[in-house]
């Protein structure tokens, strides 16, 4: 059966990137979410760490640098630039719709550190900051009279008209064809986790939006840029892996060897200390390493790390006693549909935020607790953007389509 939707907005995905776009947008849009199982299988549900925020002023150049540096000096300047300035007024929101994020005992934020950070500064609730974001930010929407979310319905294509994006094609749990017809339409399917064979993200994130806007001829970027996560526990169970979070060597975890050694900084960039682990597995012929929270405190572990507690307990591993073994595995894609700093790619009237865009921020290397961050900023903006240029209706698709043509050149140079 093929049914016509017809919606000022649609969004596929609903992770915190779908949900904060829906979250900004005017009330009078009537908006069209779906989700390609249900809403907790997405990974913003699985991000343990933490969001990075720019403490003070006087951090602006470190968390600059630091983001360049681990990024190997790839990222779009423009964009980091953005992304840090923001960061301070996206914290002071999720704290406004009841993100609760960890305090000190004088009420101030509490912040913790990860790889290649120059100093704390990374917002965090327990081991699930990622569930306690996402689900806030759900919470919030499902309130909202002019969204509706449809789960178990997938993205197969847009409708694309005289060059311009015109809305989405999918098919629901029953099967049915929705040609979803929308004055614009947002990409935030997530990133490739599901084409690998140990990734720590959900099976079904399989590409799909880069798929689309390749047959489409959407510029794509860095599709080869792919982080590997250096810690994530070893397992003989099949499906996902489980991330040990990077805040646990931020907290003074370290990596251990067969005979009990360190042989690398802990607090490297993923990149470096994913390699210094396959190396040394190489060098042992193991097929995994450890890592050890002997030198973190146990009211630490339970109070930051309940959730990884837990799951290790699970596996048969008691981390406050001894090591846990850990490998390698694909964590997060840094490349992806290419758009200029208010999310719109190279056809007019689509966006593409979250992981599944590529704006440059990450270069070729993600720094530790950016995704969350980088998701938010880029989604609010995307939703200012389709705010504006709405008033703009009057201009005929290939008026505004020429114009468009022209500003995202000039914004991307």
């Amino acid at each position: 059966m093929t049914r016509e939707l017809y919606y000022d907005i649609v969004i596929a995905g609903c992770g915190v990137a779908g949900l904060y776009t829906a979250l900004s947008l005017p009330r009078d849009r009537k908006i069209l979410m779906l989700s390609k199982e249900d809403i907790a299988s997405c990974d913003s549900m699985l991000a343990q760490g933490g969001i990075c925020v720019l403490r003070d002023d006087d951090d602006f150049d470190a968390y600059f640098e630091d983001t360049m540096r681990a990024g190997h000096y790839e990222n779009r300047t423009e964009s980091v630039e953005i992304m840090i300035r923001s960061s301070r007024e996206i914290i002071r929101h999720l704290l406004a719709l009841g993100v609760r994020f960890e305090r000190n005992e004088d009420g101030s934020l509490a912040y913790t550190r990860e790889g290649a950070h120059s100093r704390p500064r990374i917002c965090f609730h327990k081991d699930i900051t990622g569930e306690e974001i996402t689900t806030t930010l759900l919470s919030h929407v499902r309130g909202l009279e002019n969204v509706t979310i449809m789960e178990y319905t997938v993205m197969t294509d847009i409708i694309e008209k005289n060059g311009i994006c015109a809305g989405m094609k999918a098919k629901d749990r029953d099967g049915d064809i929705l040609y979803i017809h929308a004055q614009d339409t947002v990409m935030a399917t997530g990133g490739i986790g599901g084409l690998y064979h140990h990734s720590t993200n959900f099976p079904l994130l399989t590409g799909d939006a880069c798929r689309i806007a390749r047959e489409h001829g959407v510029r794509l970027e860095h599709m080869d840029y792919v982080q590997i996560h250096p810690t994530c526990l070893y397992s003989v169970r099949p499906g996902r892996s489980f991330l040990i979070s990077e805040s646990a060597r931020g907290e003074g975890a370290v990596i251990l060897n067969h005979r009990g050694e360190r042989f690398v900084d802990e607090l490297l960039p993923r990149d470096v200390v994913t390699e210094a682990i396959l190396k040394e597995m190489e060098r042992e012929g193991t097929e995994y390493e450890y890592i050890s929270f002997e030198h973190v405190p146990e009211t630490t572990v339970r109070a930051h790390f309940p959730n990884i507690y837990r799951h290790c307990l699970e596996e048969g591993y008691d981390l406050l006693h001894e090591p846990v073994p850990i490998v390698p595995a694909q964590h997060y894609f840094m490349g992806g549909v290419h758009v200029d700093s208010d999310s719109r790619t190279t056809m007019a009237h689509l966006y593409a935020v979250g992981e599944t865009s590529c704006n440059g921020v990450h270069g070729k290397n993600r720094l530790a607790s950016n995704s969350l961050l980088e998701s938010l900023v880029f989604a609010k903006r995307a939703a200012a953007k389709i705010a504006g240029e709405s008033i703009l209706n009057s201009i005929s698709d290939k008026e505004g389509g020429d114009r468009y043509e022209s500003d995202h050149d000039a914004a991307c140079r």
